[in-house]
């Protein structure tokens, strides 16, 4: 891939990220965001729904009008590998070639492998170069009970240099005090600095933000992680891009982008979402 794309916002690749990578130049990201299949062993898939109007639909609404409701294509993908470390371990070692030298890599991910995880960027990058464990908590979706509901991701944070990285604390949206009475009310009225656990929703299957597209994050999130580790004008990664959140909020910071993903039904998300003005799809 020719190096910098000049004039662009971003761009998104259609392609085995294994393959695109290596054609990547040393040191190009500021931020990689990793958020690869989680290994649950079996196929995520999500049918969207759509509400159009019908003269013979079952629901009624404003003005005594007819709808139905329509199911959309199933989007889907296999999230079980024979062997996922190999699948995963090349990858990360491209992200470690691609980071600049005060660039930081977020590596998001779930219970079942994360442990795994550690121990091989442990490796990968050194011990003294991890920032954080990051818990996303959220509180939605089918609960066992057979065992604790398993209500959160882990965010693994590791950083190029850690005498080097950028972090932006300045940058970073502030939450409400739980015990506000304990703090002046100045301090109480702009709030504190996000902790290594953060509490926030999935993405609401009706809200606005929604895509359809099954393993898609929250805006909040990837803004918060943008906002922190990376400056105006920065390029940012996501080799398993999705829906495309990482690029949506990059835009909106004035970041540029790179995202790619071999699932056409992703790209075809990408393009709705991203449009084309100032991006190139490859």
């Amino acid at each position: 891939m020719e190096w910098p794309p000049e004039a662009l916002t971003g761009v998104v690749v259609r392609g085995d990220n294994a393959a695109v990578l290596p054609a990547l130049p040393d040191g190009a990201f500021g931020l990689i965001y990793l958020d690869p299949p989680f290994n649950t062993g079996r196929t995520q898939a999500r049918r969207p729904l759509r509400t159009v109007r019908s003269e013979n639909g079952s629901r009624i609404g404003f003005a005594g009008r007819r709808y139905e409701q329509v199911r959309g294509t199933v989007t889907s993908y296999d999230d079980a590998f024979a062997d996922y470390w190999a699948f995963l371990e090349p990858r990360l070692e491209q992200a470690w070639r691609l980071l600049a030298d005060d660039g930081t890599l977020y590596l998001h991910l779930d219970y079942r492998e994360v442990h795994y995880a550690k121990v091989l960027l442990d490796a990968l990058f050194g011990r003294d170069c991890f920032l954080n464990e990051i818990i996303w908590a959220y509180d939605y979706g089918a609960r066992t009970k057979r065992r604790w509901p398993a209500k959160h991701d882990t965010i693994l944070v590791y950083v190029k240099d850690p005498d080097r990285y950028w972090f932006d604390t300045a940058q970073i949206d502030r939450e409400p005090y739980l015990a506000p009475g304990l703090v002046t009310a100045e301090k109480a009225a702009r709030g504190k600095l996000p902790t290594d656990v953060w509490w926030h929703t999935i993405v609401s299957p009706t809200g606005r933000e929604k895509t359809g597209y099954p393993t898609q994050k929250p805006e909040a999130v990837l803004r918060r992680i943008v906002a922190a580790s990376s400056r105006p004008g920065d390029w940012v990664l996501d080799a398993f891009a999705g829906s495309g959140t990482l690029g949506a909020v990059a835009a909106s910071l004035g970041r540029r982008f790179v995202l790619i993903d071999s699932n056409p039904a992703a790209i075809a998300v990408m393009r709705r979402r991203l449009g084309v003005a100032g991006v190139d799809y490859r």
